[in-house]
């Protein structure tokens, strides 16, 4: 009765944290939509670096599916490995996002000064804000890795690995969102 109750709240804890982010993104993404009608508005092709990143979120919940699925047949060397997948794949989001942002420099797109124009400014800040959920999601797959090696999760027990999957999966969810927002709306 105890683990079901603690597995309620955390889940509602978690719902409350993403609907506040929800919230956050929904707020830039209209003023990004309202900036669309400014004389000084300037469209741009999205980096390639963004497509890669975005295959690489939707490989990482395939992963972590996948290591949700092994723990609750207690197959702990596979959730493991899942896990870590996981992990790299987030990694090589991040890094893909820092390509997209040096390729948009590149293309002569700032983010800030005299070169820099509200549509990119946009971009970089709707980017870096998702970009920082991200990390956080990384720093607690660190953790859930380093439990799941200790042998801490098991399949009556994997509570953290079902929180940050629902956590990684919100993420991956908006990030594709936020590809096609920038894709269609220039």
């Amino acid at each position: 009765m105890e683990n079901k109750l603690r597995r309620k709240t955390a889940i509602q804890m978690l719902g409350v944290a993403i609907v506040s982010m929800i919230m956050v993104f929904a707020g830039l993404t209209s003023a990004y939509v309202i900036s669309t009608k400014r004389e000084d508005w300037v469209s741009f092709n999205l980096p390639n670096a963004l497509y890669i990143s975005t295959l690489l979120i939707v490989l990482g919940s395939i992963s972590f599916i996948l290591a949700k699925q092994a723990i609750k047949k207690d197959k702990k060397a596979q959730t493991s490995l899942y896990l870590i997948i996981s992990l790299f794949l987030g990694i090589g989001f991040v890094i893909s996002q820092f390509i997209g942002f040096k390729e948009l420099i590149e293309a002569g797109l700032y983010f800030t000064g005299k070169q820099s124009n509200i549509a990119t400014s946009f971009l970089y800040v709707i980017v870096l804000t998702h970009l920082v959920h991200v990390l956080a999601s990384i720093i607690v797959l660190i953790f859930i890795v380093y439990k799941q090696v200790l042998g801490r999760y098991s399949k009556a027990d994997y509570l953290g690995i079902e929180l940050g999957s629902i956590f990684w999966h919100f993420l991956g969810i908006l990030w594709i969102y936020l590809f096609f927002f920038f894709y269609f709306i220039r």
